[in-house]
């Protein structure tokens, strides 16, 4: 006796695709006639002040391609660096005690590590703003 509720049911098949397809469809065709629909029908008014470039009302005072100090770049990757290392404490916090002793030593390691690439950079001067 075969019951009806322990029948497989095949879900990766082509037909269950058929809705994100559509979806995707309509939301590419949309986007398409509103640009193209703002293009032709959108106003037209070609000024000089309208063709400048804006940058938060101020006015434009020289050239933008001037050189600019690779300290705050440096910064900037930095800062980015560690703050994405900071981010892989959250699964250990959330998982500590499955984890056990293997783990700790595991963020021992990785904060160690950190601490050596924190302390390396400052070392260099990588942070030393006064040239």
């Amino acid at each position: 006796m075969q019951f009806f509720f322990l029948q497989t049911v095949n879900t990766n098949n082509t037909y269950n695709y058929l809705p994100i397809a559509l979806q995707l469809f309509f939301a590419a065709g949309l986007i398409i006639t509103i640009m193209v629909l703002s293009n032709y029908l959108g106003p037209k008014r070609k000024t000089a002040d309208k063709l400048q470039n804006f940058e938060s009302g101020i006015e434009i005072k020289g050239n933008a391609r001037q050189p600019m100090a690779v300290k705050y770049f440096l910064v900037a990757i930095l800062f980015v660096l560690f703050d994405v290392e900071v981010i892989f404490f959250y699964p250990y916090a959330v998982n500590f005690k499955e984890l056990g002793k293997d783990g700790f030593i595991a963020v021992v390691m990785f904060v160690g590590l950190f601490l050596a690439g924190f302390v390396y950079i400052i070392k260099k001067g990588a942070l030393d703003w006064e040239d």
